[in-house]
């Protein structure tokens, strides 16, 4: 996947888009012929920006963020990313007969990191996703939240500039989800990271993006966008952030009524 280049004054090229999505379609084939789940998609993710998909179940956010990944192809239209992003789902995906470590070390090696640097650059990302000493850690001696910190800093050894997340929070209790919440906010505020987050919590989607987008449903078009100007860190139960996540509901609500889904 390319990208577009900006050329500054002192010659240097900078990339002006993480991620560019161009009037794009998809199709599956069904019972009746072809069915329209994305249709004219363009959306445009800044460098270091932290962008949130939202929309009710079925409306195509999951599929999007396949194209972006390069998972699957569009119908129609082109999208443009700044190298291959990296991608975490729902479920940790770990492999189980691994430890912590060895799974971000396999990152790394599928990256064509030196064996002799893996090691060390495993114990950094162990850090910085506040895993400090659970290198030697099972899969099954690990709590739901640390699995999910794994998969982060698995996600991050590949070096990607564009991080994509498909719910990746929505398994776990409130607690720890709030604690992952922060740390998320942390890392991405510290890696400089561009993300784009998929979920159908409002609350989350307003506490951690800078922008909100709104998918409607069957087939999936923007419907709506937020910029979101609450300084961070948030809390979700902050008052700016209770306010807008009632404003983005009734939207929401809206382009469920329209659109027939219960």
């Amino acid at each position: 996947m390319a990208t577009t280049l900006a050329r500054a004054a002192d010659g240097t090229e900078t990339a002006t888009h993480a991620a560019r999505i161009e009037h794009v379609s998809k199709s599956f084939p069904g019972p009746a012929g072809q069915q329209l789940v994305l249709d004219d998609i363009t959306l445009d993710v800044a460098p270091g920006e932290f962008v949130t998909l939202l929309g009710a179940s079925g409306c195509g956010k999951s599929t999007l963020l396949n194209l972006v990944a390069g998972l699957d192809r569009p119908s129609a239209g082109e999208i443009s990313t700044g190298g291959r992003p990296a991608l975490m789902f729902q479920e940790h995906a770990l492999f189980p007969w691994l430890t912590a470590g060895k799974n971000i070390e396999l990152a790394l090696k599928l990256r064509g990191v030196p064996k002799p640097e893996r090691r060390a650059k495993t114990e950094e990302l162990l850090e910085l996703v506040r895993l400090k000493g659970a290198y030697g850690k099972r899969v099954h001696e690990l709590s739901g939240g640390m699995r999910q910190r794994v998969a982060l800093a698995r996600a991050l050894a590949q070096e990607s500039k564009l991080l994509l997340m498909d719910e990746p929070f929505a398994a776990l209790d409130a607690i720890t989800r709030d604690v992952l919440h922060d740390e998320l906010t942390r890392i991405w505020r510290e890696t400089q990271l561009s993300v784009l987050f998929v979920t159908h919590n409002v609350r989350e989607a307003v506490r951690l993006a800078e922008r909100v987008v709104l998918l409607s449903s069957r087939p999936g078009r923007i419907a709506r966008e937020w910029r979101v100007d609450i300084p961070q860190p948030r809390r979700i139960e902050d008052t700016a952030v209770a306010e807008l996540s009632v404003e983005i509901t009734e939207e929401l609500r809206g382009e469920i009524r329209r659109h027939g889904q219960h």
